[in-house]
């Protein structure tokens, strides 16, 4: 009996990602998701045998890269990519049936490292039998060490940012007891829902911050004015009225064209990330032996991989100032709500003493 599957423009609201690279958006989600939804219909396979699936097509495709000829390459580099459908679809298996489960991430995350490493070292293995060449011993360690470090960059990233929205989120819950937690947003949160939202107040912004001048390092001088004014906004009036802690607003102000860059790759479900791991590796074990341009390939990907990833560390820099930011004016607004009520209190203190009632000790 088939199962009760939704028709094809559910299961991709349901299983896509709001975000994600672009070769996946483009070259993988428009084959995967109507496999999905057929997997998910007619067959009992759990997103983990699909897992072991990816992995067994990933180690044909290292088997192919090992052989060395360029027929041989086109091969590995077509199953390669049979095998990167397959590991995006477990996911979306999961999220559709409901079957996701912890061991099936750890699981899907250390195949991927195990298909990255098999395959460079087949690829670059069988190219230096090939050619005697001594570049491809080098690009095979580059390979695996590039892959490990962006992986390895993003957990550390995702681990510094939760800490600090736990932090923000444990101020305002000390410093507002009386109000529910949902009072607190962040932005990038919301323009994950809503990519283009604050569009226009974003480009505003951007643009006022631009006529203050430049100063003598080339920095927008209102960015510079932002340590006396926390990155802290208040959301329209509306019910309920939320507080919008920006974490990036440093950096938008520095890169104001930027914000179109962003807003239109996120209305397309395109991350601005735009050399992460999975176009590294796409480019590696698809593009390059295609080409038979393996050296090249490598060499500029591998580049552009490293550029990305100083950038998003750039912006986790100015990201970590407007964290100190937030935090102090958290305990701006505690001392002042502290010295209000002290004034209060001594006013009350006075105002009956002159109408003769005792006061408490």
């Amino acid at each position: 009996m088939p199962r009760d599957i939704p028709p094809l423009s559910d299961v991709r609201r349901l299983t896509q990602k709001k975000r994600d690279a672009w070769w996946t958006v483009l070259l993988v989600d428009p084959v995967a998701t109507p496999l999905v939804r057929l997997t998910a219909r007619w067959t009992r396979i759990t997103p983990n045998q699909i897992t072991w699936g990816a992995l067994i097509l990933g180690l044909g495709a290292a088997g192919c890269f090992a052989m060395g000829d360029w027929r041989w390459l086109i091969a590995g580099a077509v199953v390669y990519h049979l095998s990167f459908i397959l590991d995006c679809m477990d996911g979306k298996v999961a999220r559709l049936t409901g079957q996701g489960s912890v061991f099936g991430a750890w699981l899907d995350y250390i195949f991927d490292r195990v298909r990255v490493m098999a395959c460079a070292v087949a690829l670059m293995g069988g190219q230096y039998h090939r050619t005697g060449d001594i570049w491809y011993v080098w690009l095979a360690v580059a390979v695996v060490f590039l892959d490990g470090l962006r992986y390895l960059n993003a957990l550390e990233i995702f681990k510094t940012r939760h800490n600090m929205r736990k932090k923000i989120k444990a101020h305002v819950r000390a410093a507002r007891r009386a109000q529910n937690e949902q009072s607190l947003a962040f932005m990038e949160d919301l323009l994950r829902a809503n990519p283009s939202a604050d569009m226009e107040q974003d480009l505003a912004g951007a643009a006022a911050d631009a006529e203050t001048g430049v100063d003598e390092d080339g920095d927008v001088v209102e960015a510079r004015r932002e340590a006396d004014e926390p990155a802290v906004q208040e959301t329209p009036d509306r019910a309920p009225k939320r507080q919008v802690v920006d974490l990036h607003q440093e950096f938008r102000s520095r890169f104001p064209a930027y914000l179109r860059m962003r807003s239109f790759l996120l209305r397309h479900r395109i991350r601005t990330h735009l050399i992460s791991g999975i176009e590294f590796q796409m480019a590696v074990f698809i593009v390059g032996p295609i080409l038979d341009q393996v050296i090249g390939t490598t060499i500029v990907a591998g580049a552009l991989l490293l550029v990305f990833e100083l950038a998003i560390v750039y912006k986790l820099l100015l990201s970590t100032r407007d964290f100190g930011r937030t935090l102090d004016a958290f305990e701006r607004e505690a001392a002042q709500r502290q010295e209000a009520h002290e004034a209060h209190e001594a006013h009350e203190a006075q105002e009956a003493q002159k109408d003769g009632v005792p006061t408490a000790a």
